[in-house]
């Protein structure tokens, strides 16, 4: 989900540049200030609150799986309408000779790349944006250029990117000491011995995004698979981030709140529970290379990478593959063949199909249950961290002292990752109001109580958790809010804990079977588009190969 699914940009060695980003939560408090209820004129403000797939998943966790009566014939049928999914099916889709079904339970695809609108204003539910892809990513920049994101390739190499895709300036600011700062990175009113701190990690970041294995590839990279071998590295993944940088002398509390808050927008929780080699993972293993734009820049839209999961589901639902509102419930190894059953949420009936190959785009928690009776799947040892997303439509932009308001708007004392500006990334500005989206990591308990708290939630209780972490920055919000969404991701991302990358029942080979392939970041271990992009493809690539296919 989200969330992720912000973006780790290069770090500079200065503690005053503005590198890095990414999100944070607490306890929710029971009673709201009186000057925030006094400001909230909630017969005005509408709502809603949403929990995409979560009545229809509970039911088929416990127990709701009938078995279809008739199965229609096809080649693929591809399980999960997420980021991976639809780069898989996309790719079969393209090949002109497959009859592929591609099975999501929401009526849209994209997971936590799915977007909405507000008053003609796209926004996203959850990942926003993608990082300047790094030379390896040689895959990924052909898919931008195929959806004109890339414009052309220079001499050198590298990638020019269109301009309104790069996100506009100003495009970060955090809230400290009662005003806004440019840039994520703390700066304001620190001591002489905080700011070398900050200065000293993040060199030592520098000097690991070029770090090599004793297999001559890089320590860190994109994808998690295409990392160094060398247990120097991959012996990171057996302790906690936080106590790596404890180890290593990181102490200062700015410091620690910046690397918290990164790792908890990216993975759902802090550095105390994050894997070390994760962490560094973060920081180290992106440096985009760009014709046009600085190698920290970032691709981003108004409804973010809901964008992306637009252009990918084109194709496929022009091949009539797509099924929405359709939930997988049981796949079964046949002879020569798979056998799916699912269930059409639309029409309360079972539906299923017989089919050469699947595809499990699919956490793995959710693929191993679907196998139940197969060949067991690999489940690598990551959490699921919960959380909230949340789309407020404005009268107008709010006010604040010092940094002009910008892509991203990030407070030190919230409870959550702060807000990003829907209407930033248009080239013009007359629309009726301001949306931003507001991001809440829900790890202020384990992630499963952490899910039942928030499937008791009404829309009232989310609505003024919402507002009570935006009122530290924008006193009176509530005021000019005149819409106030929210979306609850039950499981919204991977969260590397320690083993969670390199531990475990790792998946080496994509595969669960003769004929079923896995697809989800779960596999690669961390929740990102250039993951999702990856493992899509690579499940994609292996069909078309085992079908004779080029």
């Amino acid at each position: 989900m989200p969330p992720a699914p912000k973006r780790p940009a290069r770090p500079s060695p200065s503690p005053g540049a503005p590198p890095i980003s990414r999100r944070r939560f607490i306890a929710s408090g029971a009673g709201l200030a009186t000057s925030l209820a006094a400001c909230t004129p909630r017969g005005r403000m509408e709502g809603s609150l949403q929990r995409p797939g979560m009545d229809a998943g509970h039911r088929w966790r416990d127990g709701h799986a009938p078995s279809a009566a008739a199965l229609e014939d096809v080649d693929v049928v591809v399980v999960g309408g997420g980021i991976s999914g639809l780069v898989a099916a996309r790719a079969l889709c393209a090949q002109g000779r497959l009859k592929v079904r591609l099975l999501e339970l929401c009526d849209e695809p994209g997971g936590n790349s799915s977007g909405g609108n507000i008053a003609g204003i796209p926004h996203p539910w959850g990942a926003h944006y993608v990082p300047i892809p790094s030379p390896e990513a040689q895959d990924l920049v052909g898919l931008l250029r195929e959806l004109g994101v890339v414009t052309g390739i220079d001499a050198a190499g590298r990638p020019a990117y269109r301009e309104e895709y790069l996100c506009h300036d100003p495009e970060e600011r955090l809230f400290l000491h009662g005003r806004w700062q440019d840039g994520l990175v703390p700066n304001l009113g620190l001591s002489a011995r905080e700011r070398a701190e900050i200065g000293e990690f993040l060199e030592r970041m520098n000097v690991l995004r070029d770090a090599r294995g004793a297999d001559g590839r890089r320590a860190f990279a994109i994808p998690v698979d295409a990392s160094s071998g060398d247990a120097r590295w991959r012996d990171l993944d057996r302790e906690t981030f936080a106590a790596w940088l404890s180890r290593e002398g990181f102490r200062s509390a700015p410091l620690r709140w910046y690397i918290d808050y990164c790792c908890r927008d990216d993975f759902g929780m802090d550095a105390s529970k994050v894997s070390a080699w994760a962490g560094l993972h973060y920081f180290a293993s992106r440096d985009g290379l760009a014709a046009n734009a600085p190698s920290h820049s970032v691709l981003t839209w108004p409804e973010g990478n809901a964008w992306l999961a637009g252009r990918l589901r084109e194709p496929v639902a022009v091949a009539d593959a797509l099924r929405p509102g359709v939930m997988a419930t049981r796949v079964e190894a046949l002879p020569n063949a798979v056998r799916v059953d699912g269930w059409d949420v639309r029409q309360s009936r079972a539906v299923g199909w017989k089919a050469r190959h699947v595809v499990l785009a699919v956490p793995s928690f959710v693929a191993a249950r679907l196998m139940s009776g197969n060949r067991p799947v690999a489940t690598p040892p990551v959490q699921h961290a919960p959380w909230l997303v949340a789309n407020l439509w404005l009268d107008r932009a709010p006010d604040g002292r010092g940094a002009p308001l910008s892509w991203d708007n990030v407070w030190m004392e919230g409870r959550g990752l702060g807000y990003v500006v829907a209407n930033h990334q248009f080239l013009r500005r007359n629309h009726d109001g301001l949306v931003i989206t507001y991001y809440l990591p829900l790890d202020h308990a384990e992630p499963q109580a952490a899910r039942r708290e928030a499937a008791a939630w009404d829309w009232g209780t989310a609505r003024d958790l919402v507002l009570e972490d935006l009122h530290r920055v924008h006193p009176g919000l509530g005021g000019i809010t005149r819409r106030l969404d929210v979306r609850v991701w039950g499981h919204g991302m991977a969260t590397p804990t320690p083993g969670g990358i390199w531990g475990g029942d790792r998946n080496v080979d994509g595969r669960a079977g003769e004929r079923v392939w896995l697809a989800h970041t779960d596999h690669g271990g961390i929740s990102i588009f250039e993951e999702a992009h990856a493992q899509g493809l690579r499940a994609a690539r292996g069909i078309l190969h085992a079908q004779g296919i080029s």
